[in-house]
């Protein structure tokens, strides 16, 4: 059966309506992204940094696990899901100002992993965000 438009006629239209999440090593990087825009929420490892020029609220996680992964007290999500799923709860409930994207301020490896691995092994954060 063919079809009626061709191989070059067919547009292909995708959408990702995630928001995206960049990750900087240091607070110039950080400064210089939110200086870029559009609006941001700024996610940090504890403790959470005074709200920077340029972004409109902040969240922060414990970059170090105090417990072992998936014990019942933390139902096995990472703090940087975690974090995440607060800045995404507080943007749809108005509880902030509304944000397009996330730059997160992650000066340690152990950040920058746990933010990696929320992205990668959290349904829902992976559900919402997308790396940047």
């Amino acid at each position: 059966m063919s079809s009626i438009l061709s191989e070059t006629q067919r547009v292909a239209w995708t959408l990702d309506a995630r928001i995206p999440l960049l990750v900087t090593a240091d607070t110039a990087t950080l400064a210089a992204a939110l200086a870029a825009g559009p609006k941001a929420a700024v996610l940090a490892a504890a403790p959470a940094p005074a709200l920077p020029e340029g972004a409109v609220t902040t969240g922060s996680f414990d970059a170090m696990q105090s417990h072992a992964a998936a014990c019942s007290c933390c139902a096995g999500r990472s703090p940087a899901a975690a974090a995440l799923d607060r800045l995404f709860q507080a943007r749809v409930r108005g509880q902030c100002p509304w944000f397009d994207r996330v730059v997160a301020l992650a000066e340690t490896a152990e950040a920058r992993a746990a933010i990696a691995s929320a992205l990668v092994e959290d349904a829902v954060t992976a559900a919402r965000f997308r790396a940047a």
